[in-house]
């Protein structure tokens, strides 16, 4: 195996708990390697660090799997990964019909990630280390499946982010097992959703606000809502439980259909879903004069790189701030960010903003996270990426 000596001063964010070395970190190779080869990393007294694998086309050089020296990475060593993956959620979560099975570095399988939706499941793989490795992951996770007596019926692959280009890598989708249908009928905290998992965005459904969905609802109860950035209507079919209307915009036309079609697959009668810019839309609603007793902001990360912070936390505090304006006092502002380089003291120091322009006063309800399913682990601050902070908000 080929050894990757770092250079001095190097490693300490491995030492950390973190998974990533990258290209300006490594001093040398002991010989050569194919992409995608695993290899051992040493510090550079030639001190064992651990396990990857390596990509000279990406920026992340090599992607650690283990810190074991006498571990063997073979088919066995995926197989105990998935294992420990799959007992971790089913230790953790109530419902078990849909959720994240494999969350990338979180569960030390980078690269890989695995949602169940009922008895499909979903795999998106944006490394060529993962990617290498496919049949030995299908194989692994259909028996680590198997063993705990749950029916997977299909696999099916939607490998086509855009990171894969920075591995070297086209994109790929397809069935990869069994028989998949393009669309999948989930339950979510008692909701029926249509999955696309064929053409949705990522695999198909947001499984990390699952449990956030569920937080609002008592908030929602008799109130007029509005959902920002609805995509198919997670927020808002949730709160349609419990309030008295429910407004959803997006700026997807596909977005708004699904949504439209997941209402009536529940029979909802009190929500209404339409195509709008969230800025635009929210700058109509003040000028309008009316008011939500409730305003839900799920936008998409408005970065996703550290040069861009700047011009991210001006897009959040605009869109707050439009919503506290669009709000009854006394009124309910839950707002998100999906994006890790936004983090939480950042993120609620943008919301104070917001609410000082505003001239508004902030109770906070409650600083919630992602879902279970997409565990964070301390020291690899990627894997906590999605805030969810609920306020009541009051005039001044």
């Amino acid at each position: 195996m080929v050894k990757i000596r770092l250079k001095k001063g190097e490693g300490r964010t491995i030492s950390a708990g973190g998974l990533w070395v990258y290209d300006n970190e490594i001093a040398e190779a002991d010989g050569t390697y194919l992409n995608g080869e695993i290899v051992e990393v040493v510090s550079y007294k030639d001190d064992f660090i651990g396990y990857g694998y390596i990509n000279d086309h990406s920026k992340i050089r090599i992607r650690m799997l283990s810190r074991y020296q006498n571990e063997t990475i073979d088919d066995a060593f995926f197989h105990r990964l998935l294992e420990n993956a799959l007992n971790y959620r089913l230790n953790v979560l109530d419902d078990l019909s849909s959720f994240r099975v494999v969350f990338s570095d979180a569960d030390r399988l980078p690269g890989l990630i695995v949602d169940k939706y009922e008895d499909i499941l979903v795999f998106e793989i944006d490394t060529l280390g993962m990617d290498m490795r496919k049949d030995i992951l299908v194989k692994e996770i259909l028996s680590v499946f198997d063993e705990k007596s749950l029916t997977i019926k299909g696999i099916y692959e939607r490998s086509d982010s855009r990171v894969r280009s920075l591995e070297g890598l086209e994109k790929v989708t397809g069935p990869l097992y069994g028989e998949c249908l393009d669309e999948v009928i989930i339950q979510e905290n008692g909701i029926r959703f249509l999955v696309d998992i064929a053409n949705g965005q990522k695999t198909g459904h947001f499984l990390d606000q699952k449990e956030n969905h569920y937080a609002i609802r008592n908030l929602c109860r008799d109130k007029k809502v509005l959902d920002c950035c609805t995509h198919t209507g997670g927020f808002a079919l949730s709160a349609a439980m419990t309030a008295k209307e429910v407004t959803g915009i997006d700026a997807s036309k596909t977005a708004i259909e699904q949504a439209k079609r997941n209402s009536e697959l529940n029979g909802f009668t009190n929500t209404e879903f339409l195509v709008a810019d969230i800025f635009d839309y929210l700058n109509e609603l003040e000028e309008s004069d009316e008011k939500y007793d409730v305003i839900i902001l799920d936008p998409p990360a408005f970065t996703k790189s550290k040069n861009s912070i700047k011009n991210a936390s001006k897009g959040y505090r605009e869109i707050n701030y439009r919503a506290m304006k669009c709000l009854k006092s006394g009124g309910f502002l839950v707002t998100c960010s999906c994006s890790e380089y936004i983090t939480r003291d950042l993120f609620t120091r943008i919301i104070l903003q917001s609410a000082n322009d505003a001239h508004k006063r902030l109770k906070m309800i409650e600083c919630r996270a992602q879902s279970k399913d997409h565990p964070i682990i301390l020291g690899n601050n990627i894997s906590e990426y999605l805030k969810c902070l609920i306020f009541e908000v009051n005039d001044r």
